[in-house]
């Protein structure tokens, strides 16, 4: 059974639009200005995903679900490298966000859903890392999610409170034995449906962000009621609307108790939005790199399109700000490596809240960007790149929904704003 409802680009083309050839598009962008570890890094990443691509007869086609792909991907390192897992015995050659963006970039060309989702995992991930006390309860689910054994989500938002992560509704009642009750609805949570932990958060009293606190839920739990939400632009992605309904947190699972919740979400805001923006990037050199083959091997009037300059100008636009942005994204990262290594992995509060208005930044502007670029590529690619013969459909559908990840565009603005306030007062 053939993967296209229809094939409409020539063998000769799809050919050349092959995962590997994406690759040296990227890497031949790339080499000058990555260290010769990231460099090497960043191959690996790529060798095992042509290597699975092949291996499994992956077509990237809709009958294809990319959760079935996690473990093979866990079991390399390759769900997230932000972090080293030595209180579970994992130690990495090569970590840190640095190692996480380059991680990201091969596997967001080899699948881009695939890539999301495996995003939504490291958003559980990351507060239980910070939280574990190392308790056996919540090491297990670390393991379990860092290996791939199984998925895990982040539930925050609400029905009615959209971006206001801080007042919300689903509220925690704590018991006599340090266990917490939880009732109310969260919605939208990537990997819902098809995860296994999440990372909960909750409040004593409606509405007061100060009484916020933070849980580990198993899902199979009683009180945990999922379904998935249907996002058409990202069909092989499973996006939850959950309710609890007197789920009970035992003690052991409590990562952070009333009063804790908010500095708990916050401290996770920069590695969230940075990974956001390391996605969004991605999204544009999976395009750009289509366009740029594409267009170099589509014949129109008897010469390539590329040499039209209504194509080869704006391909060369989109492709200059993509470059010029992944400069400044790789640079942030290596600094908040260096800010991990130099304190500890416990980045100063000054430092810390500095760098949260440089990672909404980075979220606004990628995001921006790639809604741009995947648009504007597909368009040069004509009716081709809008077609299901590539992924360039993943990217246009993707690149629709990241500023609304996260914090959407306008928070992101007002998170910036309140930092200008914030620079004023202090000269």
């Amino acid at each position: 059974m053939s993967k296209y409802m229809n094939k409409v680009i020539n063998d000769e083309i799809l050919d050349k639009l092959s995962l590997k050839n994406r690759y040296n598009f990227l890497n031949n962008n790339l080499m000058a200005i990555l260290s010769p570890e990231q460099f090497n890094h960043l191959k690996k990443v790529q060798k095992f995903c042509l290597r699975f691509e092949k291996k499994n007869g992956i077509t990237h086609g809709p009958e294809e679900d990319i959760y079935d792909w996690i473990p093979a991907f866990g079991a390399e390192g390759y769900i997230t490298r932000a972090h080293n897992f030595e209180m579970i015995d994992i130690n990495y050659d090569y970590h840190g966000m640095t190692a996480d963006l380059l991680r990201y970039f091969a596997i967001d060309m080899f699948d881009p859903q695939f890539a999301m989702g495996s995003g939504a995992t490291v958003l559980a991930i990351n507060p239980i890392l910070e939280h574990h006390e190392n308790i056996p309860a919540r090491l297990e689910a670390l393991e379990d999610l860092a290996t791939g054994k199984v998925s895990g989500c982040i539930c925050i938002t609400e029905p009615e409170r959209g971006s206001d992560a801080v007042h919300q509704l689903t509220t925690c009642d704590e018991q006599e034995d340090g266990s917490f009750i939880l009732n109310g609805e969260k919605v939208f949570n990537t990997n819902a449906p098809k995860s296994k932990w999440a990372v909960v958060y909750a409040t004593a009293e409606q509405n007061n962000g100060n009484l916020m606190a933070q849980f580990l839920v198993d899902t199979s739990w009683e009180g945990w009621k999922c379904e998935r939400v249907n996002i058409p632009w990202v069909p092989k992605l499973y996006l939850g609307h959950e309710l609890l309904e007197d789920l009970r947190v035992p003690k052991e699972y409590v990562l952070g108790g009333v009063g804790k919740g908010r500095e708990h979400l916050f401290e996770g805001l920069v590695p969230e939005r940075l990974g956001i923006a390391i996605g969004a990037i991605a999204q544009c050199w999976g395009a750009v790199s289509h366009a740029a083959i594409y267009a170099n091997l589509r014949k129109q009037f008897d010469q390539e399109i590329l040499k039209f300059q209504g194509v080869g100008f704006l391909l060369t636009d989109l492709w200059a700000r993509t470059t010029n942005l992944t400069l400044g994204l790789l640079k942030f990262a290596e600094a908040y490596d260096d800010k991990m290594e130099k304190f500890a992995g416990k980045i100063p509060g000054n430092i810390s809240r500095a760098m949260v208005a440089s990672a909404s930044q980075f979220k606004y502007h990628t995001t921006n960007l790639s809604k741009e670029v995947c648009y504007e590529a597909a368009n040069l690619m004509g009716g081709a790149g809008l077609s299901d013969n590539t992924l360039m459909h993943d990217y246009v559908n993707i690149s629709r929904i990241q500023e609304i990840l996260g914090g959407s565009r306008q928070i992101q603005q007002y998170i910036m704003s309140m930092a200008l306030r914030q620079l004023f007062k202090m000269l």
